[in-house]
């Protein structure tokens, strides 16, 4: 055979051998990625489940409304640091509204967002019957400062009980340290028990 011949085969089989050596890299890469990101979500779900079985094991046992939502307020922000919570339950014709300050049930103060919730916006975001963001609520008549609430990342995460909103809990704080997905996740994880407790003790008093 021609010695020409058979270095441009030798070449063409080099170049094959490289490329096919690219494409099996390109292919370990993409399933290393899947694995670390498929370990990384195993581990959110893990931390979500953690988080909701410490927090419903905390709450057992406490016989007073106020006592229960103080110190289901002071779990919630020991997950997601640094925020206001509140928390809403709607009634017949208004709302009753939960939120602490040095273990007392406090009342809102000027700069609380919760001065804008009106007893109708409260029913808007229960009839809504879903996580809202903070721009979903003053499109749905919370009151207050616009450009003051731009600088705020907040949501009200609904408390279901039978499908329908019994209320919700209202999360927020400064929005250059937004809320994350997963801090969301962890809240969203643990409104069914929240619901059912709350809709126990309503039930207690009536």
């Amino acid at each position: 055979m021609d010695k020409t011949l058979r270095w441009k085969r030798l070449r063409e089989l080099v170049r094959k051998v490289r490329q096919d050596k690219k494409q099996q890299d390109k292919k370990i890469d993409i399933l290393c990625n899947d694995i670390i990101s498929a370990h990384q979500d195993f581990i959110k779900e893990l931390s979500t489940i953690s988080f909701a079985a410490n927090f419903y094991e905390l709450l057992m046992g406490i016989r007073e409304l106020k006592e229960f939502f103080y110190t289901a307020g002071k779990l919630i922000e020991q997950q997601v640091c640094n925020c206001q919570i509140a928390f809403f339950l709607r009634t017949h014709e208004s709302f009753e509204l939960y939120m602490f300050e040095d273990n007392q049930l406090s009342d809102c103060g000027k700069d609380h967002v919760e001065n804008g919730f009106s007893a109708e916006l409260v029913d808007n975001i229960c009839k809504a019957n879903k996580v809202c963001s903070i721009e979903e609520m003053f499109g749905m008549g919370l009151g207050g400062n616009l450009g003051a609430l731009k600088r705020i990342s907040g949501y009200s995460v609904p408390l279901i009980r039978f499908g329908a909103s019994i209320g919700f809990v209202l999360i927020y704080r400064q929005k250059e340290n937004a809320i994350t997905d997963s801090e969301l996740a962890n809240m969203i994880a643990v409104t069914p028990g929240l619901s059912k407790a709350i809709e126990s003790y309503q039930t207690q008093l009536n």
